[in-house]
């Protein structure tokens, strides 16, 4: 995460926790308790980019019109939304271990009503359920990381944490390859990895943080803060659940088979590696605005060419979605690094509980007019959706760049990779981190 104007603070999704006691804890936090998380979030992601790949797939094999698919995918949106309201009183209530392991057995129970059948309005409630699954589950393991780890460390675990889960869903998603989609068992392979998840925490001796406080959700003060900000987590929650959740529709839908897609949903993933470090490197060093107007642009771009280019060979195709995953991606981690530049100590909590609700409500609204548009013009709707997206944002932050000056790049914090399919940090600071 961005940290505001050089000042160190506690990162963390759901209200304040004891920062003192926080900060007393971690310089002995053991590195493996740290690691049991991510390699928990690693493990779930290899089991949500398999059925990410499955589910468009399996439907498109049995004859399923592919408005069925986006709308099982707004309904994981959905679910999401509520995972961002729901988490906090969830973890006040349980406790973080628990919630974990609460939210896994969510998650394997949507994969278990998916693998009973093809059943598309069941498995929309499926899908719903791990929409709020995996959305607070993100929630909590960041949250739990953030308070176990030290400021001066803090950027890289969570760089590791992203990147982990990232390499996990494209991991996931190749292994669609090598299952046999007539039968169940992907949805068995997605359980047995979201079992397997459950074991580190379970055995994990990281201390649990303090009982969260909720956030208040103010979007007008958070515009006043950062209109590029918010308006990226407006941009980009549509943008990226419209590129990573239509990619497979759309090319099962176009006659790829079932290994071509696999192939294509393993690539995607890597443009988030390749684009995310360069851009983030740049815009340390100017303002951080016009390395978000190039990436918008980009984003159009390539989704111009995946426009033209949506039937040809395999490695053509892949090539312009990484390039399309990975920009818009950038996106995402560039608006949060920049709102967390504008951002004062009293801001962070209104500032970041609003970009939180921001992404959400466009992660849920944007699919839902992207399926729609589907059934009256078919899957490559999605595609002109998302280019619109990126022009609109992309020309919003050009004007802004003429009405407002840049903040000093000595007074920015420093960029951390991130991933659009991940609820943004809600950032708090508190006294004792600021006495210095």
């Amino acid at each position: 995460m961005s940290t505001a104007r050089e000042k160190p603070k506690i990162v963390s999704h759901m209200g304040a926790s004891n920062g003192a006691a926080s900060a007393l804890r971690a310089p002995s936090t053991p590195a493996m308790a740290i690691a049991s998380v991510i390699i928990s979030m690693a493990l779930v992601a290899v089991g949500n980019g398999l059925m990410f790949a499955y589910i468009p797939v399996r439907l498109g094999a049995e004859g399923f019109q592919s408005t069925w698919a986006g709308g099982i995918l707004t309904a994981l949106s959905a679910g999401g939304i509520a995972g961002c309201l729901l988490t906090g009183p969830l973890v006040r209530r349980v406790g973080h271990a628990r919630s974990f392991m609460i939210l896994s057995a969510l998650i394997v129970l949507s994969n278990a009503i998916v693998g009973a059948g093809t059943y598309p309005v069941l498995w929309m409630g499926a899908r719903a359920i791990y929409g709020f699954a995996i959305c607070a589950l993100f929630i909590v393991a960041q949250s739990w990381l953030n308070d176990a780890v030290e400021n001066s460390i803090r950027g890289r675990v969570m760089a590791v944490f992203y990147v982990s889960y990232v390499v996990g869903l494209g991991c996931g998603s190749a292994l669609l390859g090598f299952l046999d989609i007539a039968h169940a068992e992907a949805p068995l392979v997605g359980i047995v990895f979201t079992a397997l998840s459950i074991l580190p925490v379970g055995m994990t001796r990281l201390a649990q943080p303090p009982a969260p406080e909720g956030a208040t959700v103010a979007l007008g003060r958070a515009w006043r803060i950062s209109p590029v900000g918010v308006a990226g987590m407006l941009a980009v929650g549509g943008l990226s659940m419209m590129i990573a959740g239509f990619a497979p529709i759309h090319a099962t839908a176009k006659g790829y088979s079932q290994q071509e897609v696999a192939t294509l949903l393993f690539a995607m993933p890597l443009g988030t590696l390749l684009f995310q470090i360069p851009f983030g490197w740049i815009s340390d060093r100017t303002d951080r605005r016009y390395v978000l107007v190039a990436a918008s642009l980009l984003v159009a771009v390539a989704g111009i060419a995946a426009s033209q280019f949506d039937a040809s060979a395999l490695i053509v195709v892949i090539a312009i979605y990484v390039v399309w995953s990975g920009t818009s991606e950038s996106i995402y981690s560039l608006a949060s690094a920049h709102a967390n530049d504008r951002a004062s100590k009293n801001d962070l909590v209104t500032l970041s509980s609003s970009m939180l609700f921001a992404w959400s409500l466009s992660g849920f609204v944007i699919p839902g007019i992207g399926t729609m548009l589907t059934a009256l013009y078919g899957t490559q709707s999605f595609i002109y959706v998302a280019i619109a997206i990126a022009i609109a944002y992309c020309l919003f932050v050009v004007w802004r760049l003429m009405q407002s000056e840049a903040v000093p790049t000595e007074e920015t914090g420093t960029f951390a990779p991130m991933t659009a399919q991940a609820p943004p940090p809600v950032d708090l600071a508190f006294a004792a981190d600021h006495d210095g």
